[in-house]
């Protein structure tokens, strides 16, 4: 419905939060280049960000993540080879911060798509900032504490997913919870123990959030259905795949886990069964 976020052809715009005031980031993709701009409200000059906006395009465009890498190693496999090799260049675009990646996981769990994204299309209108544009700013931790409970209610949210929101923005506020990128597995691991001590917060919710906004590319996914739904039609196999099974499979692929899970949900789309 284009309230935040609108995705055209070539072009993506958003509206995003950048230093406290609404934003319109626009990329334009044109010949394996992405053109960037951003539209500030009040006349700010972001000509000495450029640095600062160049990142945060490379993070939502996927381009930090060793595709080709992974690509070299895997495209002659027996089993995920030629799905590889049809899908290569597949990335995996993240949110624009890892708050929102995190905020988008706790909609999302145990509910399908469609009502995930309708309640965070509610929630969006609730408490996003609109841009001179027209579009909404996704909210950043700061909006979403002066919402209450009944507030996040009122937008879809169970009361256990509107108090795990809500604590994770005290937790940012109080700087108890950092949401940095982290750099190798003792990062990935402090964040994981600090996030999975929410109430309201599992295993599934931080392995896709990792996946979304933190380019980490390792996170197994066996819990998701359709990843194993289309790991049972990859594998030819009759009866359904467990979460059992598709994690102890998708473990052979450490530390690609993720993008595996990631050309499993491609092939869906890809394939049109």
């Amino acid at each position: 419905m284009g309230v935040s976020e609108i995705v055209k052809q070539n072009k993506i715009k958003k509206g995003i939060i950048w230093h406290e005031k609404p934003a319109l980031l626009t990329i334009i993709i044109e010949e394996n280049k992405a053109k960037i701009q951003l539209d500030i409200d009040g006349g700010n000059d972001c000509s000495s960000q450029h640095q600062a906006l160049s990142t945060l395009a490379s993070h939502m465009l996927g381009l930090k993540q060793p595709v080709d890498i992974f690509e070299s190693i895997y495209q002659d496999h027996p089993v995920i080879g030629e799905l590889v090799s049809r899908q290569a260049g597949l990335r995996i675009y993240q949110s624009a911060t890892p708050f929102e990646a995190l905020n988008w996981a706790i909609i999302g769990q145990q509910i399908s798509l469609s009502a995930a994204i309708s309640i965070r299309r509610r929630f969006i209108q609730a408490v996003g900032i609109q841009h001179s544009s027209g579009l909404l700013c996704y909210p950043n931790y700061k909006q979403v504490m002066q919402c209450s409970q009944h507030n996040l209610r009122q937008c879809g949210f169970s009361v256990g997913k509107a108090n795990a929101l809500l604590n994770v923005c005290q937790l940012i506020d109080s700087g108890v919870l950092e949401l940095n990128i982290p750099e190798g597995e003792n990062g990935v691991k402090r964040l994981t123990d600090s996030l999975l001590a929410i109430k309201g917060i599992g295993m599934w919710t931080v392995n896709y959030a990792l996946l979304r906004g933190f380019n980490y590319l390792d996170g197994s996914l066996h819990g998701d259905v359709a990843v194993r739904r289309n790991l049972q039609y990859l594998l030819s196999q009759k009866e359904k795949v467990s979460a059992e099974q598709a994690e102890k499979w998708l473990a052979g692929f450490s530390p690609w886990k993720a993008l595996v899970g990631a050309h499993l949900w491609q092939q869906q789309s890809s394939s049109g069964y």
